[in-house]
């Protein structure tokens, strides 16, 4: 008989020796930026672009959350047309790579949204209440966001339409006849548990928009990529430029991926209470 993992689900072989490998490669690479000027120099450069990074990453995936829930309830609604226009919109965006859903916003939906903006104030404009607004006036940062929104959403309402299902249907129908409304039942009984099945796949989701978010740089806005872009493209110091903003990249997400994977961990644990 094989033997058999302790409790906690890790075998005493299993020591995070890759994680031991990656601190210590990072700490000679941090050494490395400290004493090299040419090193400390882009990355003083690069790293002001990681606000913007941060920022973008942040934003893009809260309202990614909000609209890809909205689009899980539409695919669970009782009406079929609203199911319908649900599977329409993940199918469609799913569909769509994301730097062409990206150059698609920027420069055919923006326009389209300020024309429709400027022609629903005309009213107002000629009482002298507003001004129509230009599209140059509309952010490329807010363009990128919007587009990161929308393309990650139909993933994340696969997540939670997925996780909602999961939930035990007796526990539905149980709340059902203690009179809970519809509302109540999501609040109090579906959702808490459906956290626990959305939980890890929306957390890989948030890591994958941090790398994906370096697709901003395109469209100019300036992320650690496009910081990077710019001081290789003058001091053509490519190897270094680049090895920086890889360096930075793998900080974040897989800092990100440990922080994320403890509070999985402690779900899990309270759980077991």
């Amino acid at each position: 008989m094989a033997p058999q993992p302790p409790p906690g689900g890790r075998s005493k072989g299993d020591y995070p020796w890759w994680l031991v490998a990656l601190i210590a490669i990072g700490l000679i690479l941090a050494a490395v930026i400290i004493t090299n000027d040419i090193y400390a120099q882009v990355f003083r450069t690069i790293a002001n672009g990681i606000g913007i990074t941060v920022f973008v990453t942040l934003i893009g995936f809260v309202l990614a959350i909000v609209l890809g829930l909205g689009i899980a309830l539409l695919g669970l609604s009782d009406s079929v047309v609203l199911r319908q226009i649900s599977r329409f919109y993940v199918e469609v965006i799913r569909g769509v790579p994301m730097l062409v859903l990206l150059f698609y916003v920027a420069f055919v939906g923006a326009p389209g949204i300020v024309a429709a903006y400027n022609v629903l104030i005309t009213p107002l404009v000629r009482l002298g209440l507003a001004e129509p607004i230009l599209v140059r006036d509309f952010s490329l940062m807010w363009r990128a966001i919007i587009a990161l929104m929308i393309g990650y959403s139909s993933f994340i309402a696969e997540v939670f339409r997925a996780g909602i299902q999961s939930v035990d249907h007796g526990q539905i129908e149980a709340a059902k006849a203690l009179g809970l409304s519809r509302y109540h039942r999501f609040r109090f009984v579906t959702f808490p548990q459906a956290v626990k099945v959305i939980f890890p796949p929306l957390s890989n989701d948030f890591v994958a928009m941090v790398k994906d978010s370096s697709l901003v740089s395109v469209l100019g806005v300036s992320d650690i990529t496009q910081m990077g872009k710019i001081y290789a493209s003058g001091s053509f110091r490519f190897f270094e430029t680049y090895s920086i903003v890889t360096y930075i990249y793998l900080i974040l997400t897989i800092g990100l991926s440990l922080a994320l994977r403890q509070v999985e961990k402690r779900m899990r644990r309270r759980d077991r209470r």
